[in-house]
């Protein structure tokens, strides 16, 4: 059997966007304000959607996964937010909440009118997921991913008069079509796709809890340097130093 090259070639993607979410927007998908139609596809485990916990907001950092919630690893953030909750004080808490790991979902979808791109990654919150397990779970529309029964989704995404925040509505196509139908190139293109789904595990930056140890130095150090005096920096025994100490240390490391 010959090699798959456009296989190949998304290895090579994935390999060369590790880590970067600035040149993955080719791969993620972000629903556009108003009405766009998806089709989520199935994938070779039986479960399309993956659950990760992010980090936020320390500093200018992009978003990395939680080595605590993900895999298990004690690292030097997690033990800084659960200090923060333990201090108790409003500032102490709002913070915490601040840098503590946030729950992101993430399925692979074909997006109508954008076939030619292959299949995206949809990135969700906890509301959008309750809605597409209840869609799974419903008999009514069965297996809503297979590929020749299987249903369309309708994204409804904007912000009402008056909300704060954008909100996403789910609502499933009243029949049932095939993924690839023979505009979009039939059996053969439905092949290809489920052949390239972007391997979602490979697409988010992973740290070490030396790296995070050095990004919360930096971060409180920073922080420090703008006049906030009463910053503590935590070290892994959970006492505490002076920022000033703590960034010595790592200059010195």
């Amino acid at each position: 059997m010959a090699i798959n090259l456009n296989k190949m070639r998304a290895k090579l993607d994935a390999l060369n966007n590790r880590g970067n979410f600035d040149k993955k927007d080719s791969v993620f998908w972000r629903p556009p304000e108003g009405e766009s139609a998806i089709r989520i596809v199935p994938t070779p485990d039986g479960d399309p959607f993956k659950e990760y916990w992010f980090h936020y907001n320390l500093g200018k950092n992009a978003g990395f996964l939680s080595p605590k919630r993900n895999f298990g690893i004690e690292d030097p953030l997690n033990d800084f937010v659960r200090q923060l909750f333990r201090a108790g004080d409003d500032d102490s808490v709002r913070q915490a909440k601040d840098l503590m790991a946030k729950q992101r979902f993430f399925a692979p979808v074909l997006v109508r009118g954008e076939e030619d791109k292959g299949v995206q990654i949809w990135g969700f919150g906890k509301t959008a997921y309750q809605q597409l397990l209840g869609l799974v779970l419903n008999p009514e529309y069965g297996d809503i991913t297979d590929v020749e029964t299987g249903t369309d989704l309708v994204i409804k995404y904007g912000k009402s008069p008056g909300a704060s925040y954008p909100t996403t509505s789910i609502t499933p196509r009243r029949r049932s079509s095939p993924l690839c139908d023979d505009n979009i190139g039939g059996p053969e293109r439905c092949a290809e796709l489920l052949d390239n789904i972007p391997d979602i595990d490979s697409l988010f930056p992973r740290k070490t809890p030396e790296e995070i140890q050095v990004m919360l130095d930096e971060w409180l150090s920073g922080e420090d340097s703008q006049g906030n005096d009463e910053i503590v920096a935590y070290d892994n025994n959970n006492t505490t130093s002076s920022v000033d100490d703590a960034f010595n240390d790592l200059m010195n490391a």
